[in-house]
């Protein structure tokens, strides 16, 4: 402290000045051609400083380091070390990340294996803890999380808060575990899909401050006029960037702030990260100042993290070098005050991925019945899903001219066996994809246009120990998922070639953009409005399991 003061006062060199460019000042919304001095990885202060180190800018521009609201590691599908790697490069300097997707397969030590490999990074990877472990009663994942398992992680660096809780019917009639677990935070994050009038409330009024799942104008303005905080998010499939851009405005912008929840690595190297939102809300009418408000203090403030978000006296001199505001392209990224270069890839640790399915023979998911059936019907940039009720008759499925194929959901933890339903929009004319990615249990989930193909899927998805295939004809593509069936332990290029190959081969046999995001939702049952699981169909409105065909 001493030093720093010294520093901010002049009467000692700092450990490094930046000069010449235009400095980004989210308290103002403005921009200030001023240097800046560090130290001890904190900015000391403005103006005329000496330092050990001097860093001429002039052409520049620096903005505080970019923060996504909320993020699920796990999606990427790359281990944490190998995502910070990437999205550094994109001005990221601080997530925060909801670990229940490994928190559902391995439980407790999930987290502590998602503590521990972000601790080796530069990016700060602060931890909300997962609340619904698993996200309904009804969903039988790999582990149980109670409030006392929660309890232990109070308190412990890098842990900030409570995750989304997805549990909406367990919060409005007073659950008692999930109140002890609301009652251990002070940040608590929500995820209330279509939540409106009383209910929303009630929801709030147990303590939920946030949301991140609105989908529409209207659905986003009732949440933030009752006082939450609207994550704006723009995932590989939760495309919401667009429609709720509207809310934005130089009163808002401090409760709204950029998420992407869901975005696969390939999406990532291609199109970016928070800095892919701000250039798309700049296109799409909003000021740049607003979006880069939103994408750093607006963000830091939700979390009450004081310390960032900004570059003032005293905050951490993180800061992205742009060439221009409104293209938006990061040249260099500074954590601490010191420019992130990257180390290279480190083969990651990986914890074991529970594997006890049993692949299903053709007979197990085998369908019979005639007449109306409930068919998911895929919602093309959204995650949510149609309850289309339409006339099938099982032995005509696969449907390929009305795009009716089987979507199948195999146990991988008990070997209880598998459940059926039907989907619309994959657009598959032949083959089938399976994946060990199933939110949020991360049961093996298929779709395909033939029985056979199904079952080889599902196959090599339990042969690899966990990941992604498509197959068709006897080809098979593969990408393993060596952690915990969710995370490839590979360098972040060789996983993004891998999943354009995937991507390839479903594209050759007809199947709609971004097929393994598309059927990783397939089983969600706390997304409206209708999923499949191990056991059959899930109707979400109904928070209950019911038949294929109307009775």
């Amino acid at each position: 402290m001493a030093a720093g003061l010294a520093a901010a006062r002049g009467l000692e060199p700092a450990d490094a000045v930046f000069s010449g460019a235009e400095v980004f000042n989210p308290f103002a919304c403005s921009w200030e051609r001023t240097d800046f001095a560090v130290k001890g990885g904190r900015v000391v202060g403005f103006g005329d400083y000496r330092g050990t180190r001097e860093y001429d800018l002039s052409g520049t521009y620096v903005v505080p380091g970019l923060i996504d609201a909320h993020v699920h590691i796990e999606s990427s599908l790359l281990a944490p070390a190998e995502y910070a790697r990437l999205v550094l490069a994109h001005g990221t300097t601080t997530v925060i990340a909801d670990p229940h997707e490994i928190a559902n397969v391995c439980g407790a030590p999930g987290i502590d294996y998602m503590l521990a490999e972000g601790a080796r990074t530069p990016l700060d990877i602060l931890v909300m803890l997962p609340s619904c472990v698993p996200a309904t009663p009804f969903d039988a994942g790999g582990a149980v999380l109670t409030a006392a398992d929660l309890a232990r992680f109070r308190g412990r660096e890098g842990v900030v808060g409570l995750a989304e809780v997805m549990n909406v019917p367990g919060v409005l009639f007073g659950d008692e575990d999930l109140r002890a677990k609301v009652d251990l935070f002070e940040v608590i994050d929500g995820h209330a899909p279509f939540l409106s009038g009383k209910d929303l409330n009630a929801y709030i009024y147990a303590g939920v401050q946030s949301d991140h799942e609105c989908t529409t104008l209207p659905e986003a303005r009732e949440k933030l006029l009752r006082g939450m905080y609207v994550m704006i998010r723009e995932g590989s499939t939760e495309r919401n960037l667009r429609d709720l851009l509207p809310l934005v405005d130089a009163c808002t912008a401090p409760r709204c702030c950029f998420a992407t929840d869901d975005r696969h690595a390939d999406m990532l190297a291609g199109e970016g990260h928070i800095d892919d939102c701000v250039r798309k809300a700049v296109a799409g009418g909003l000021e740049v100042e607003q979006a880069l408000r939103m994408a750093t203090l607006s963000a830091a403030g939700r979390f009450g993290l004081h310390d960032r978000g900004a570059l003032a006296p005293g905050r951490l001199a993180d800061f992205c070098v742009v060439d221009d505001p409104d293209r938006f392209r990061v040249l260099k990224t500074f954590k601490r005050g010191a420019e992130v270069i990257d180390a290279g890839y480190r083969r990651p640790a990986c914890p074991a991925a529970p594997m006890h399915a049993r692949v299903p023979e053709p007979g197990d998911i085998r369908i019979t019945g005639r007449g109306e059936a409930r068919v998911i019907g895929i919602v093309p940039g959204q995650i949510t899903t149609r309850d289309m009720r339409c006339s099938v008759d099982a032995a005509g499925i696969p449907d390929l001219g009305r795009d009716i194929l089987k979507a199948v959901v195999t146990d991988r933890y008990r070997a209880s066996g598998s459940g059926v339903g039907l989907v619309h929009g994959f657009h598959l004319q032949e083959g089938a994809i399976a994946g060990s990615v199933s939110h949020d249990s991360h049961n093996i989930v298929a779709v395909g246009a033939g029985d056979a193909d199904i079952v080889r899927a599902v196959a090599e998805v339990v042969r690899l120990g966990g990941g992604l295939a498509v197959v068709s004809n006897g080809d098979v593509t593969a990408l393993p998922l060596e952690c915990a069936g969710l995370m490839s332990a590979l360098p972040y290029g060789e996983v993004v070639q891998r999943l354009a190959a995937l991507e390839e081969h479903a594209r050759r046999l007809g199947a709609i953009e971004n097929p393994f995001m598309y059927l990783s939702f397939l089983a969600l049952t706390v997304i409206p409005e209708v999923r499949v699981t191990e056991r059959g169909v899930f109707d979400v409105g109904a928070f209950t399991d019911v038949p294929l065909f109307e009775e």
